[in-house]
């Protein structure tokens, strides 16, 4: 069916609706009119809607009498109504009562009686719907996230709604009703475009189900498939939800520069400036008007980086992300070396923990920015889950997999290979073999593409190929035999890979639906995975052991020289310091290294006699010596004071997680910390365990995508391993400073 079935459609109920008016008011067309509202009023009727029609009158009218008169015979020819008289003072009322009145009247169209009636009414609505639209789309907003949330999705939904799901005809309408605020726009012809695609869609289902329905069932994709002309049911699956899928994108976005408009102030006159500023936040990133964007001058060719750090902003940030920047990036950007570089895959961890993953990655899956990055994306896109058990189709349930591992990152020690592999963990489902199987090799190529060591592409292809393993196990063999703590020990090699599949399991299940981790299946899980890490040897503590170095003869003549070495490698600079051990000389350099917003990728400390040396990763490749050093001396000489403009207190993400480790060393006490990785976590710790003179003997810090993970070894100035009661003091002051 098409547009001119449709137009010829509402002609037809036109005429119908005419004549009825006509007989029941015979020549007298003055003080009412007859008005078409919502779908009808667009002329958009499919083959079994209702006619909503609205009898309109002025105030001294009463038309109760002709109204019936007019009603019966569109019963009698089995039209389908939904009816209403009211004055025209009611009307603007009921609009100003009523958003949905009002999305409804903006849409009204004249039928019959007289047409200066239906033009004030018109005008009236459209000028009260942008007079108070501050006010009023607050309220339209909230409606339409309670219909989302009980509808859900048209392109990920198992049974999608064409109607009223998030990227349906309501949604389309919706924006529409945006439009005419005036505060927003939005791209009209990729909105139309993917409007008509959807009633063209609720044409044929309605023609093949005799119903006025709007839900597609799984049982109707091979009959809808042909009758819209697609090869296969999955085939008219995937087109359909595609557009879907475009309106929900542009729905989000509209609805982000909504907030942005409402939330900002009107410039007087005397302040009005051509456009909105921009922030720089990062290399070639800035954030205007609410949105990530690229910088003004940035060169797009020299950085294949940008695109990832562009998104992981966004994401980190919860913003969105502006999709003509991402356009831009797609058509003029560099590819990816293969393999990354070490940046780049830091950015993509990111962007799969940040609190805004889900809409920064439908941008980039909208713009065709995700294949540039991973192109065996396309298998999975759209891709419909055999099981209804599923809430969501197979592409979207990865990134709510990633959602979901990202809120459990302080239970593993890689959140990194987590993240990876939940975004994989599906990946052969477009596969004609076992999933499990088939994506095993697919995750391995697309981990070492991703720069990973060997031993950690390993790990990820291990968690894909066995991410069911720990479910099946839990819930249909016994935990307490031995054999199946034999079958999980045979898959999982060691404690440490237990537990990113542990959490991997969890974060699977709860992306599926409610039902999937119900709390009997997460007991049984938990309790396996439990036993289980008893039964394998647990990997080592990570070493102490390091390299002994050539300690300068300035270090040892003067207490305050401090010697740097800087070394340049791929992606930033490999610092050395060497100097005399002294409380708080950790601090004092991460404390210079967050001056100047340098993020350190990891750090390893240890001591030669009375002589500290550290090593420290950085990504920053213009660091100054000669700055790094004067800073550090005027620390230690008092002269400079940090603390109020370094100490971060924020709570911006998962809370911190500060424990002592026992019996992890036999002269030290072991600290371990995660928190969210930002510019001054390392000098935060380092710097309030100097001031209750606690000694940070070894440190081992590690930036895994969006956690920071330290494991300090601690020890009285005067050596030794603190005191339980010490311990536990060092714990609490870290966790308070870090906002814990």
């Amino acid at each position: 069916m098409t547009a001119a079935e449709r137009s010829a459609r509402t002609h037809q109920a036109d005429h119908l609706c005419r004549q009825a008016y006509e007989a029941a008011f015979g020549g007298d067309q003055g003080g009412s009119a007859f008005l078409a509202v919502g779908g009808y009023g667009r002329g958009e009727l499919a083959p079994h809607s209702d006619l909503d029609v609205v009898l309109v009158h002025l105030d001294h009218v009463d038309p109760t009498g002709a109204a019936e008169r007019i009603w019966y015979p569109l019963w009698d020819s089995g039209t389908r109504l939904d009816h209403s008289v009211r004055s025209l003072a009611q009307m603007t009322e009921a609009a100003q009562a009523d958003v949905r009145v009002a999305l409804g009247l903006l849409d009204a169209r004249h039928l019959a009686g007289d047409p200066n009636l239906t033009l004030r009414l018109r005008t009236q609505v459209l000028a009260q719907w942008r007079a108070q639209a501050r006010a009023r789309l607050p309220e339209l907003r909230r409606l339409t996230e309670a219909r989302h949330e009980l509808v859900g999705e048209l392109a990920h939904a198992s049974v999608p709604d064409l109607k009223e799901a998030y990227g349906g005809l309501r949604d389309a309408t919706v924006l529409k009703a945006l439009v005419a605020t005036w505060l927003v726009d939005v791209p009209h012809v990729e909105l139309e475009r993917s409007r008509r695609v959807l009633l063209d869609v609720r044409d044929e289902l309605h023609a093949l189900t005799g119903r006025p329905h709007d839900r597609i069932a799984g049982e109707l994709w091979p009959d809808l498939a042909q009758r819209l002309g697609h090869p296969d049911a999955l085939a008219a699956q995937r087109a359909v939800r595609l557009h879907g899928r475009r309106i929900t994108h542009l729905s989000r976005l509209t609805w982000r520069r909504v907030d942005a408009a409402l939330g900002r102030t009107v410039a007087s006159s005397k302040r009005q400036r051509p456009g909105p500023s921009m922030t720089p936040i990062a290399p070639g990133v800035a954030v205007a008007g609410g949105e990530v964007v690229l910088e003004a001058k940035v060169r797009p060719g020299d950085d294949p980086t940008l695109l990832l750090r562009l998104a992981a902003v966004a994401s980190e940030r919860d913003l969105p992300l502006n999709p003509a920047a991402v356009a831009r990036l797609v058509q003029e950007g560099t590819r990816l070396p293969d393999p990354w570089p070490d940046e780049a895959r830091d950015q993509f961890v990111r962007l799969l923990a940040g609190p805004g993953l889900i809409a920064v990655w439908e941008t980039l899956d909208e713009t065709g920015a995700v294949d540039s990055f991973l192109p065996d994306w396309e298998r999975i896109r759209l891709l419909p889950h055999a099981s209804q058990i599923h809430r969501f189709t197979v592409d979207r349930h990865v990134v709510e997999t990633c959602a979901e591992a990202a809120r459990l990152i302080r239970q593993v020690a890689r959140p990194d290979v987590l993240l990876v592999a939940a975004l994989l963990h599906d990946i052969g489902k477009g596969e004609l073999t076992e999933h499990c199987a088939a994506g095993e090799p697919i995750a391995r190529r697309a981990s070492t593409r991703m720069g990973f060591s060997a031993a950690d592409v390993e790990r990820i292809a291990l968690l894909v190929r066995h991410h069911l393993l720990l479910a099946d196990l839990a819930t249909t063999r016994d935990p307490d035999d031995p054999a199946t703590l034999a079958a999980l020990a045979e898959a999982v090699p060691d404690v440490e890979t237990l537990s990113l599949l542990a959490a991997l399991t969890e974060a699977d299940a709860r992306a599926t639906s409610p039902q999937a981790w119900s709390t009997w299946r997460a007991s049984l899980i938990r309790k396996l995975a439990a036993q289980a890490a008893g039964h394998l040897v647990a990997p080592g503590m990570r070493s102490t052991a390091t390299v002994s170095l050539q300690v300068p003869a300035a270090v040892r003549i003067d207490p305050a020289y401090v010697d740097l070495d800087l070394v340049a490698v791929p992606g930033g600079t490999r610092i050395t310091v060497v100097a005399q051990d002294r409380l708080g000389l950790m601090a004092d350099v991460a404390a210079c290294l967050a001056l100047q917003r340098t993020s350190v990728r990891a750090v390893r400390a240890w001591s030669q006699g009375d002589i500290a040396v550290s090593r420290w990763e950085v990504a920053d490749d213009h660091l100054d010596a000669r700055m790094l050093r004067q800073r550090i001396e005027a620390l230690r000489a008092g002269t400079l004071d940090v603390r109020a403009r370094l100490r971060d207190n924020s709570t911006v993400g998962l809370p911190p997680t500060v424990a002592v480790t026992s019996n992890a060393s036999s002269d030290s006490t072991v600290l371990e910390v995660r928190a969210q990785d930002r510019p001054a976590v390392l000098f935060t710790v380092l710097d309030v365990l100097a001031q209750i003179g606690v000694s940070v003997r070894s440190a081992h810090v590690d930036t895994l995508g969006p956690q920071a993970v330290d494991v300090f070894y601690l020890q009285e100035e005067s050596a030794g391993a603190l005191s339980e009661e010490r311990a536990v003091r060092a714990a609490a002051v870290v966790r308070r400073a870090l906002g814990g």
